[in-house]
């Protein structure tokens, strides 16, 4: 990659990681920085699969759905 008339090389992801968790000690620091972390989780599952059970495929339902929602809880 090219920028600004610089070569540029892509960055592994360790090398992301490690400069944001340096980032994060310097704009927090340590003690926030590890508090922030722990607020994300990973999560289990396999959303790509999953999804298909939870997403609703047909536009017509999903407007019918959307419809319903409404009436019973209007817009203030």
């Amino acid at each position: 990659m090219v920028e600004g008339g610089k070569q540029m090389s892509a960055k592994t992801l360790h090398q992301i990681q490690q400069e944001g968790l340096d980032l994060l000690v310097d704009k927090l620091g340590p003690d926030d920085a590890i508090r922030f972390l722990r607020i994300y989780e990973t999560g289990s599952g396999d959303w790509t699969s999953d999804r298909k059970q939870y997403l609703e495929k047909d536009p017509d339902k999903i407007i019918k759905n959307i419809m319903e929602r409404r009436k019973k809880s209007p817009a203030l």
